[in-house]
């Protein structure tokens, strides 16, 4: 029986936030597997604030994703059919899959996952690349040492509650900076950070002082804008600041740079920018590690998880934008 294959498809580069606009709907026919190759049906998406930057032309860690291509997302499915010798029917599996329902793979850069080990949607979150993003970011260039204060922006969301709970496991004092009382409470009730700040509510620069009144040793950022401007006032001597994200920037026309940069030089301080793909080599010591975590009970995910298949990707996405996520943002496709 023939099936057929939606997708979502660029199909303009957006300004400001993207638009419906730009995406494109597509249906075709599902693509057979050759030698060497094996069907995935697609069964959940990885929401990302990246997504935004993959849009974008020009430069990047990554090429942008084209107009008139399948938008790039991370996604687990499930092999359908396979003539690769490596994948057998019924293996679940990781791999950047796109917006769609299917897709022929060669088996590069996929990686098989055990669904009885953990629920699908958490290799998307702490068990996939949000969390091995916070463990490379946190752990190598962050170098946390026991009884330092890391502070972590957008600390409710994927990436920033695992780097807050492997903080903790390290024995730091942890602080997380979050918008709206829900996540707040979560950050600390749910991921058992320290303290939490509501950068909705309060004053951000006061009760930075008042959390770490001797200073933020390591800022693990995820927003970027006045946020980060808050924190670089309150660095410690030495400090390491870890570039992960930018999400108040991504949709701006005009991006905001940091204004108290020379911080860094008055207090020694040092700003690395992180991409986790350069420690693809290096993903199964992290897996493996958050896994051992998880098992003893000391590190847990959260993944939101929104239905609607690829019809509802472009919503979804712009539920980040919004703040509506509580950690790993996921869009189930099919069951």
């Amino acid at each position: 029986m023939s099936r057929t294959n939606r997708q979502v498809r660029l199909a303009a580069r957006p300004v400001g936030e993207p638009r419906p606009t730009d995406w494109e709907h597509v249906q075709e026919p599902v693509g057979q597997p050759g030698d060497g190759e094996f069907l995935v049906q697609v069964l959940c998406l990885s929401i990302d604030p990246a997504m935004r930057g993959w849009m974008n032309a020009g430069r990047s860690y990554i090429r942008p994703v084209e107009i008139g291509e399948v938008m790039r997302a991370g996604a687990v499915g499930r092999v359908l059919s396979s003539r690769h010798p490596g994948f057998a029917v019924g293996d679940h599996v990781t791999g950047s899959f796109g917006v769609q329902e299917y897709c022929v793979s060669d088996g590069r850069d996929v990686t098989k996952v055990d669904p009885a080990a953990a629920p699908l949607p958490t290799y998307l979150g702490a068990l996939g690349m949000s969390g091995l993003t916070a463990y490379f970011g946190l752990i190598d260039i962050g170098r946390p040492e026991p009884g330092q204060t890391v502070v972590v922006s957008g600390a409710a969301g994927a990436v920033g509650s695992v780097v807050g709970q492997i903080a903790k496991i390290m024995g730091c004092r942890v602080i997380g900076i979050a918008g709206g009382e829900a996540k707040c409470r979560l950050v600390v009730d749910e991921f058992g950070f320290d303290a939490a700040i509501d950068y909705q509510s309060e004053d951000l620069r006061k009760a930075l002082r008042e959390h770490a009144p001797d200073g933020v040793d390591v800022y693990f950022d995820n927003v970027g804008g006045d946020v980060l401007d808050a924190v670089l006032l309150r660095l410690a001597r030495g400090a390491r600041v870890v570039v992960c994200g930018a999400i108040s920037q991504y949709n701006s026309t005009k991006p905001q740079g940091p204004a108290n940069y020379l911080s860094l030089l008055v207090n020694r301080a040092t700003m690395t920018g992180m991409v986790v793909f350069d420690y693809a080599d290096r993903y199964a010591e992290g897996i493996a590690r958050m896994a051992a975590w998880r098992a003893e009970g000391r590190l847990k995910s959260l993944e939101d998880v929104v239905s609607g298949g690829v019809a509802a990707f472009p919503d979804t996405l712009m539920r980040l934008f919004r703040g509506e996520n509580h950690g790993k943002l996921v869009l189930k496709i099919a069951d």
